[in-house]
Formats: C-alpha cells, sequence, structure tokens
C-alpha cells in the first residue's frame, strides 16, 4: 500500500495552455479509431441503398449474390430481426426510422438502406453488395424545396414552434423604418473527418459495439430500446472519434451491424463510405427565412417577426429552428418567431454545428445590418441600442449577457471606429474591400452527468467518465479540472472516458459536454477529498468514489442562459471574376471560464473556419428527377481549405458563470453562429449589394452587378 495526498499543487491548472493528453498518441498512430480495432473472425458488412427515389421493394435476388466467394449473408426486410421502435430516446425524441433498417418493402427516398451484405473482407462484402439486384415499384417523388408550401407546418422539435407577444402589424405600420426581406441557407453537410464505423459482437449475452459516436450512454439506450435489451447488457465503447459535429447518434449502420452480428454469432463491422455519408449521417436542412423588422427612427425595436421554413423527411419530423436564435439577440414591443417544416421524399435532417443558430444568425444579423443602413446607424450601436435586460420572450433574466463587452472589445481590436460606412469606396487594385460584423450566441446548458474518481495505489487518480471526446480535447479539458478538484499536477491524473461501462454522462453535443462533465468530476473530487486524509495509506484496489449531478443540475434556477459573441470580417471582392476573398476575421466570445486556453482557440477559431465555408463555399443541390444529391463527394461538396483561411483570430472576455462550480459555459459552436452573416454584411460593405441567399458564389456576385 501506499500513501497519498490531495494537498501541494503549486499551479492551478484551469485556464492554463495544455497540450492534448492523447496527442502522442494521435500522431504516431497509436490512438485507434473505431474502424480500426481488431476482432478475431470478423466479418464485414456493406449497405446496399436505394436508388428509387419513392417506393416499395418488389423483390430482392439474394440468391446469385450468396453464391459469390466470402459472402455470408444478406440482411433485407424479408430476413432481418425486428425491431421495436415505438419510445422515447434519451434526447427526447422518437428514433429515426432510417436507423430501424429493415423492417417494411416502403422506400421513402433515394439512399434508403435496402439491404447490407455481409462476406469476409470489405473488399468481397463491396463487390456483393454492388451486384446485388433489387427490383422496385417506383412512385412519383418531390425533392423540391420552395417558399410558401401550402403543406408547411409549426414543429415544436426542442423548443415551442411559435412565440408571440404584442400585435405585430399596427407596430410595424407604425415604425419609420421597415424591413422586410428573404434570406435562405441551401442544404448542407457534417462530413467528419473520420467516416462513421460499428462493429458489434457477442459475448456471453452481452452486446458490445465498438463505436465512433457523440455519447455512449445514448447509442446504449437507443440499441437497447430498438433489440428489447436490458440496457446492462449493453456496453458501447468509443475511446477515439475523428469529428461529429451533431452526425455520429444512432444511425442505419450501428443497427445493420448489431442485426448480423446477432445472425451469424461473429463481430460483423460496418463503414459507411464518404458517399453514404450524404443519405445516411443527415444533414443540415435548407432554409427559407423571412424577417421583418419595424424601427424608430434612432433604430429602436419595435416589431421583430421571424419566420423559418426548414425541410424534413415524410419519415421524421426533424425542425431545423432557425427563429430561435431571435428569441435571445433582440427585443421589440411586438415579437414574432416561427419555425415550420415541410415533408418531402429526402432523408432526415439532423443537428449540425449550431443547429438552428447557425442558419437562424445568418438571416437576423444580416437584417439588422439592413436596417442599421436604412436608419443611418452603426451596425454596432444599432445592435447595442436593442440590447435586451431580460429574455425577450421568456420574460427571465439572464445568467450573465456579455455581448456589449463582445462588440465594444471586438471594436477596439478591429479598428472599427476607422471604418468608412459608406458602401463600394474603399479598393485594392482591382479589389473591392469592405468590412462587416455580426452578434452571436448560443445556449449554455447543463445536463445530469455520473463520474468515477479513484485514488490509485501509485499516487495517482483514475478519472471515469462516459463522456466523448470527439476531436475538441475534453480529455485534457477534463484533467485540467480533476487537477484543480483534486489541488494535484495534472501528470498524477488519468482520464478514461468513451465507455458506457462508465455509467450516464450527457453526450458531446449542444455545446454543453465539458461543462455537464466537468460538473461530475468536480463532485466526485469533493467526496474523494473529504475520505482522503493526509498520510493515509492507500489499498491495492484504490478508492473509488462516483457522482450524480441530477439533483444539482435540477436545483438551477430557471434563467437565460447563453455564451455570447461579436463576429468581424473584412473581405476583398474581385471585380473581375466575382471572388470573394475573407483576409482577416476576429471574434471575441464571452462563453463563461475557459478551461484549457489552447483547445479553446482552436474551436473559436474552427467555428470561424465553418463560418467562411458556410458564407461562401457550403451547397448540396438535389436533382429533381432522380431525387438524389449532386455531387456526393468532396469534390462536389466544397469546403474551406486552407487556401481560403485567412489571418484569423479569436478571443474572450471574462464571463464565468457563477452557479457552475467551474464557471463553464460552453464553446463548441458559438463561434459559427454569426460567422456567416459577418462575411455577408462584409460583402455589401463592399459592393454595395445585399447577398440574401448563401453562399455567396462568384456568379451570384458577377450577375448581382455593381462591380465596376
Amino acid at each position: 500500500m501506499t500513501s497519498t495526498t490531495v494537498k501541494g499543487a503549486p499551479v492551478r491548472a484551469i485556464g492554463t495552455k495544455h497540450v492534448r493528453v492523447e496527442g502522442r498518441d494521435k500522431v504516431t498512430g497509436k490512438a485507434r479509431y473505431a474502424g480500426e480495432v481488431p476482432f478475431a473472425q470478423l466479418a464485414h458488412g456493406w449497405l446496399v441503398l436505394s436508388c428509387a427515389a419513392r417506393g416499395r421493394i418488389e423483390a430482392i435476388e439474394t440468391e446469385p449474390v450468396l453464391a459469390m466467394p466470402g459472402v455470408l449473408a444478406v440482411l433485407h426486410h424479408g430476413n432481418a430481426p425486428r425491431l421495436h421502435t415505438d419510445f422515447v430516446g434519451m434526447l427526447g425524441t422518437r428514433p429515426d426510422p432510417t436507423c430501424a433498417v429493415f423492417q417494411n418493402d416502403q422506400v421513402p427516398h433515394v439512399g434508403w438502406p435496402v439491404a447490407l451484405v455481409v462476406a469476409e473482407t470489405p473488399e468481397q462484402a463491396r463487390e456483393a453488395a454492388e451486384a446485388l439486384v433489387v427490383h422496385y415499384e417506383h412512385q412519383p417523388h418531390d425533392v423540391e424545396f420552395t417558399a410558401g408550401d401550402p403543406n408547411a407546418y409549426p414543429v415544436d422539435g426542442h423548443m415551442p414552434a411559435v412565440t408571440d407577444k404584442g400585435d405585430l402589424e399596427s407596430e410595424l405600420a407604425a415604425s419609420a423604418f421597415v424591413i422586410d426581406a428573404e434570406y435562405t441557407t441551401p442544404e448542407e453537410h457534417h462530413h467528419p473527418m473520420e467516416p462513421h464505423a460499428a462493429t458489434a459482437r457477442w459475448d456471453d449475452g452481452r452486446l458490445e459495439l465498438t463505436d465512433s459516436n457523440q455519447g455512449a450512454t445514448w447509442v446504449v439506450a437507443e440499441l437497447a430500446n430498438l433489440f428489447s435489451l436490458d440496457p446492462e447488457s449493453v456496453r458501447v465503447r468509443s475511446e477515439h472519434v475523428g469529428g461529429g459535429f451533431g452526425s455520429k447518434g444512432v444511425r442505419a449502420h450501428q443497427v445493420a451491424a448489431v442485426m448480423a452480428a446477432t445472425v451469424l454469432q461473429r463481430p460483423v463491422r460496418v463503414v459507411l463510405t464518404r458517399r453514404q455519408m450524404f443519405t445516411l449521417a443527415g444533414h443540415r436542412s435548407p432554409t427559407i427565412q423571412r424577417v421583418r423588422l419595424g424601427a424608430d427612427p434612432d433604430g429602436r425595436l419595435r416589431a421583430l417577426d421571424h419566420r423559418a421554413l426548414s425541410r424534413t423527411s415524410t419519415v421524421y419530423d426533424f425542425v431545423e429552428p432557425s427563429a430561435g436564435v431571435a428569441r435571445v439577440m433582440y427585443d421589440a414591443d411586438a415579437h414574432h418567431t416561427e419555425n415550420q417544416v415541410v415533408r418531402l421524399d429526402v432523408p432526415s435532417p439532423t443537428w449540425m454545428r449550431a443547429p438552428g443558430e447557425a442558419p437562424g444568425s445568418f438571416a437576423l444579423e444580416a437584417a439588422l445590418d439592413e436596417l442599421a443602413e436604412k436608419c443611418g446607424v452603426d451596425p454596432i450601436a444599432l445592435r447595442l441600442r436593442n440590447e435586451p435586460d431580460k429574455g425577450p420572450v421568456s420574460g427571465l433574466p439572464f445568467a450573465s449577457r456579455n455581448l456589449r463587452a463582445c462588440f465594444e472589445e471586438g471594436a477596439r481590436r478591429f479598428g472599427w471606429a476607422e471604418r468608412d460606412p459608406r458602401p463600394g469606396v474603399r479598393r485594392d487594385g482591382r479589389w473591392l474591400l469592405g468590412t462587416g460584423t455580426a452578434g452571436a450566441s448560443f445556449g449554455a446548458g447543463a445536463a445530469p452527468s455520473t463520474a468515477t474518481i479513484t485514488a490509485e495505489a501509485d499516487g495517482g487518480f483514475t478519472v471515469s467518465i462516459s463522456a466523448a471526446d470527439i476531436g475538441t480535447g475534453a480529455r485534457t479539458a477534463l484533467t485540467l479540472v480533476a487537477a484543480d478538484a483534486l489541488d494535484v499536477p495534472t501528470r498524477r491524473i488519468r482520464v478514461r472516458l468513451g465507455d458506457s461501462a462508465y455509467g450516464p454522462a450527457m453526450i458531446a453535443g449542444g455545446s454543453m459536454g465539458t461543462r455537464s462533465w466537468s460538473w461530475a468530476v468536480m463532485a466526485a473530487a469533493a467526496e474523494l477529498r473529504e475520505r482522503l486524509v493526509p498520510g493515509m495509506e492507500i489499498p491495492p484496489q484504490g478508492i473509488t468514489v462516483r457522482s450524480d449531478t441530477t439533483e444539482a443540475i435540477a436545483a438551477l434556477a430557471r434563467k437565460e442562459r447563453h455564451s455570447f459573441g461579436a463576429q468581424f470580417a473584412e473581405v476583398a471582392v474581385d471585380t473581375a471574376t466575382g471572388e470573394v476573398r475573407v483576409r482577416r476575421m476576429l471574434g471575441i466570445f464571452a462563453a463563461g471560464r475557459i478551461v484549457n486556453p489552447l483547445t479553446a482557440k482552436g474551436q473559436f477559431t474552427g467555428g470561424m473556419i465553418w463560418g467562411i465555408s458556410m458564407a461562401l463555399h457550403e451547397e448540396a443541390r438535389r436533382d429533381s428527377v432522380y431525387g438524389g444529391p449532386i455531387g456526393a463527394d468532396l469534390a462536389g461538396y466544397h469546403v474551406a481549405t486552407h487556401a481560403d483561411v485567412p489571418h484569423i483570430d479569436a478571443d474572450w472576455v471574462d464571463d464565468p458563470d457563477p452557479e457552475d462550480p467551474v464557471g463553464i459555459k460552453g464553446i463548441g459552436e458559438i463561434g459559427i453562429v454569426g460567422a456567416a452573416a459577418a462575411v455577408a454584411n462584409a460583402v455589401w460593405h463592399a459592393t454595395g449589394v445585399r447577398h440574401r441567399s448563401l453562399p455567396i458564389r462568384p456568379d451570384r456576385v458577377l450577375t448581382a452587378g455593381r462591380l465596376a
């Protein structure tokens, strides 16, 4: 036995720059991702996706495929295990039927999973899957997303579909200035670096899944419900994840792998191809948003009306809540927001990179910029003039709201005071130059989580929590939190995560992961410190405590809890080609206490780069005839690359949350919010032409005119 102490750390870890604790493993290849973990007798599954845009399966010619080398099975609606789908999942929603594969002969869209071919090698599985002949009864389909669709209807989702106060039409009529404009954003896709992959196997009556996901607890709950299993008999491991962005929940490939492992009684791995991810990994719906603003001569809002339409599938209602951001950012005497959807023959959308706030902030912040121009008021002054003192819709107090500090610090560092407000007057040779700004907000929530900490006989401490590090640096952040909570150097902390065996915990999503997990770690550390006394002997098995934050989080007072930010961009527009180049960006954020400045800066700037990509590049199009995506690969779907990323900087103002044990809010998504609007507003300032549809492609710039 060894004695230990929890005293003596001379330097606080939280707030200091720290390289990723698993960094060496990742750059040397020691870190294994879901598709790389070895298994004995591993079989490989390959999904077969429908080429019909809508209809039903008439027949599947399995016999020729089953005779091909190495083929072990072909699963389809005629022979697959039956699933239970009538339940509400961990996140308060019913499962998307796309994940409940092979349950009937219906085909609701192109890319619907119709079969899984399993073989000894991935090459054999792919060859056989591509040889499988499926006969369809084709039915008329519709993938056209248009404004004014008579079949649109409101959907609550994770917030009420509609909020309303005051007499909107009267306030608009009484306004000195009115903006009434439509803004559109296209279909966008996640595309994390690591494709979706899962390996399922049964071990002595227990289901084990090695997966790439954003929350092992989430996947356990969904699989247990789908397969009518005791959750205690399901274990999910997801140690390293190469990006998620909202797409890595429970999807068709995991369910298909479990089905195949059940039938064959051997491990089965299913990995999605990049092309398959365009239909099976979810996406951000396109949006059509109408914003109406009415203001007094000085720019004070009398009326704010934000209505957003998004697209969902015919099998599952998912709403992109774009109008939700208006419920937080600005108040008005009359205030109306509404989120509607229309069902089309397309795959189901899902959460993606600040769902709702990212496209919603483009419309709202562009409209605010248009109002500032019309009123003759500086864009920052207009926003600060309409700062609410409580939630514009909820009426609740803000836990903290430091948006003003973000704008003031950002304006100082960006040189906003020297800006000539007139559009189209600055030039650099053939380039027109402009600057723009936008505000940002994203919810700062917390969810119940559990964690265990073991004081080891060697003097170290092992933290075990089923958190998911999807590339954000969660391991490192939790290492710093635990070190401070236990008052020991970081070298004495070992963090284990990504395993459902560690107990329930919040997923990596909604910018709530680090806050939720840190709360649980702090609680466990506090209890452990009470049990340990200086000089006590630690037994070989260690001393372990377990925390559960359910009661603490439930006791939080009802308040508006958000991170805030101010985005600034300078662009150059080529008068000959219409090309838009972002020359520099600055984001200043009020996002709680920053645990690790090194990875936090990467999170903020990464989000801002997403914003550049959203503003200038990302756009998925669907062919109305065959119903599927055009150019379903990273050659046809453009994203920002190194050549598109300018001098970009992010920083923050002091903004600890006094009701959080660490002071954390959340930084995962705030970086993208407002970024596209800042770029679009800068393009207007450069050219004098408003672009209300993203992305701002060169052809759109040229056809818009005024590039003399």
